[in-house]
C-alpha cells in the first residue's frame, strides 16, 4: 500500500467507504493471525493462543482443499475509501460471489491500524474484520449446516453494521445452499454481542455447557490406544 493509500484510511477524510467480502486465500494468513489475536485479546484468552502463520496456511488452506463452504472457509471483511476493481472473476471462488457494498458513516473513522492490516490484494483496502465457518449437522434437522468459530471486526471499525455484514454473509451462503441452520457460541458477558445477535433474529439460546478435551488430556487417549494394540500384539 502507498503512504498516500494508507494515509487516506489512517486519517479521517470521508464519510463513506467501499466494503467487500471474499473467500480469503493463503496471502491473508498474516492479517488473519493478527485478527485471530486481537480477538483472543478481547475475550481475555491469550493464553490459549498458540496459532502462527504456519499452522494457518497448512490448516486453513491446504493442498487440494475442498470447495469453500465444505470445509474451513475464512471470509475477508476489506474497506476501500475508493470503490473496488471490477472484478473479472478470476481466483474467484465460484462458491462464493464477492459482496461489494458502499458504506456511508455518520462521521469519517480514524484507523490507526490501517498500515499493518493493508490488503495483500494491493490498491488502497485494507483488512477490518473476518469470520471464519465450518459444516456441521444436524440429526435432528437430517441437514447440514454451518458453524461459525470465529466472527470479529477491528476496534476502529465496530458499530458500524460491519459485523451484521459478515454474519449475514454465512446465513444467505448456508440458505443458498438448502442447509438447516448457522450456529455459534457466544460469552456470556458479552451482553452487546448478545443483543446483536438477537436483533439480527437469532436466539440466543441456554444451552448446555461446553465439553472439550484439548492438549495432554486428549493425547492420554492416544497413549491409551497405543497402549491397548500392544497387549493385543
Amino acid at each position: 500500500m502507498s503512504s498516500a493509500a494508507a494515509a487516506s484510511l489512517e486519517k479521517p477524510a470521508s464519510t463513506s467507504v467501499w466494503t467487500r467480502i471474499r473467500t480469503a486465500d493463503i496471502r491473508d494468513v498474516p492479517n488473519i493471525r493478527r485478527l485471530i489475536w486481537q480477538m483472543a485479546e478481547f475475550e481475555l484468552l491469550t493464553n490459549l493462543f498458540s496459532a502462527t502463520e504456519e499452522s494457518l496456511s497448512a490448516t486453513l488452506f491446504p493442498s487440494h482443499a475442498p470447495p469453500p463452504f465444505l470445509s474451513f472457509t475464512v471470509l475477508i471483511l476489506e474497506l476501500s475509501p475508493a470503490p473496488f476493481p471490477q472484478s473479472d472473476g478470476e481466483g474467484d471462488s465460484p462458491a462464493f460471489a464477492p459482496i461489494v457494498r458502499k458504506l456511508d458513516l455518520e462521521a469519517p473513522v480514524e484507523d490507526p491500524e490501517a498500515k499493518d492490516f493493508a490488503s495483500p490484494q494491493g490498491g488502497e483496502a485494507v483488512v477490518a474484520g473476518f469470520v471464519l465457518c465450518f459444516p456441521s449437522y444436524s440429526s435432528l434437522l437430517a441437514k447440514p449446516g454451518l458453524y461459525i468459530e470465529d466472527i470479529f471486526v477491528r476496534a476502529a471499525w465496530r458499530r458500524r453494521g460491519l459485523g451484521r455484514m459478515l454474519l449475514s454473509a454465512v446465513a444467505g451462503q448456508a440458505a443458498r445452499m438448502g442447509m438447516g441452520r448457522v450456529e455459534w457460541c457466544v460469552l456470556d458477558w458479552n451482553m452487546n454481542a448478545i443483543k446483536f445477535y438477537e436483533e439480527m433474529g437469532a436466539e440466543v439460546l441456554p444451552a448446555p455447557r461446553i465439553g472439550r478435551l484439548s492438549g495432554p488430556a486428549m493425547q492420554a487417549y492416544d497413549h491409551g490406544n497405543k497402549e491397548d494394540a500392544a497387549k493385543k500384539d
